[in-house]
């Protein structure tokens, strides 16, 4: 595959079960679970960004644009994609899909991106590819087609803020993946903090590895 393949970390919630603020950037194990993030993701891209709202200044250690909803309101994860296909349009050209992760999941797989590339491969160009673990759905993490960009702001603008609502409108191809080892278990690779017992939770299991 020629494709190139932009990545774009997805900071833009509000984070309300973990009481509001960044989430990605509390500490786990000496790290900010949004720098654990990019670290697994940028090798396996071409080029990222980190799609935030607010003042981007808190992320500025990272050294990577941040692009904020370009629909107001924190509508859900579909603005941040769209955000991150506005982005990789204008600043890579060379760019035809996206991959987003969430800020959140400590644990990415280190083939994320080459599988859903993969099982693109397989299917139209329209393809939304999204990752699952366990028989679930991954709605936040997956390859997105940036040539559907206006498409997406029609849709949000009309208000669609389900994800799957609108990528079954295009197609939704799913790869499933296995566990991961870390320390001495088994644990989903797309394990994330989304509230303090779950954040104490990736801090044990990140101390385990260590």
């Amino acid at each position: 595959m020629n494709e190139t393949i932009a990545g774009v970390v997805l900071a833009g919630g509000l984070s309300r079960r973990m009481g509001g603020g960044d989430k990605g950037l509390l500490d786990v194990a000496g790290q900010s679970m949004i720098g654990r993030v990019i670290e697994r993701i940028t090798p396996q891209v071409q080029c990222a960004a980190i799609n935030a709202n607010g003042q981007p200044s808190r992320f500025a250690s990272f050294e990577l644009p941040v692009v904020c909803d370009p629909v107001e309101g924190f509508v859900g994860p579909l603005a941040g994609v769209l955000a991150g296909m506005r982005w990789a349009a204008d600043t890579a050209p060379n760019c035809t899909y996206i991959v987003t992760v969430s800020s959140d999941a400590p644990f990415l797989p280190e083939d994320l991106v080459s599988r859903l590339a993969t099982e693109r491969s397989n299917n139209g160009p329209n393809a939304i590819i999204l990752a699952a673990s366990n028989g679930q759905k991954h709605p936040v993490i997956g390859l997105w087609p940036i040539h559907l960009a206006d498409d997406l702001e029609a849709a949000l603008n009309d208000g669609v803020r389900k994800v799957l609502q609108w990528t079954d409108r295009h197609g939704t191809f799913v790869v499933e993946f296995e566990p991961v080892e870390v320390g001495q278990r088994s644990i989903d690779p797309f394990f994330n903090a989304n509230t303090p017992e779950e954040l104490e939770e990736a801090r044990g299991l990140l101390q385990e590895e260590y």
